[in-house]
């Protein structure tokens, strides 16, 4: 059953409310008694993986000085 809570109730609980939403309950706030946003819990909510996005590997070169020529073209 999805319980419905008016925007300035669901100011004060809020707390309350995602926990009854993380818990699996389904509750729609509402703005003068019209039914506005859903709040649900996550799902599918896993832990992140640190390097998941690694892109390709930096070579040595890259951290070498630059030419002269060129560090006289950034000046």
């Amino acid at each position: 059953m999805t319980d419905v809570v008016n925007m300035y109730d669901a100011k004060a609980q809020l707390s309350r409310l995602i926990d009854r939403a993380a818990a699996g309950e389904n509750i729609m706030i509402a703005r003068a008694g019209k039914p506005i946003v859903r709040l649900v819990p996550v799902e599918d909510a896993l832990p992140r993986k640190p390097g998941l996005l690694k892109g390709p590997p930096i070579p040595d070169a890259f951290f070498d000085p630059l030419p002269e020529e060129e560090l006289e073209a950034w000046e």
